[in-house]
């Protein structure tokens, strides 16, 4: 799938569950207590850097995952 496809559908334009379901993942999620898993993540001055760099480098970190519309 392509990043501009994915973009779109994750744009959605109505709040409805056909629209959001497909992005509720909560029984892949990571069990309560276990690490997170690495990933990709951008910074306010768009640099790349990675969740494990991020912990590591703060006592308390807050990674927030959604749309603001």
């Amino acid at each position: 799938m392509s990043g501009s496809n994915l973009i779109a559908r994750y744009n959605y334009d109505e709040f409805i569950p056909a629209n959001f379901e497909q992005w509720m993942n909560f029984d892949s999620s990571p069990i309560l207590g276990q690490p997170a898993p690495d990933f990709p993540l951008w910074d306010l001055d768009k640099e790349e850097t990675t969740l494990t760099r991020v912990l590591s480098q703060n006592l308390y970190t807050i990674v927030e995952f959604g749309s603001f519309t």
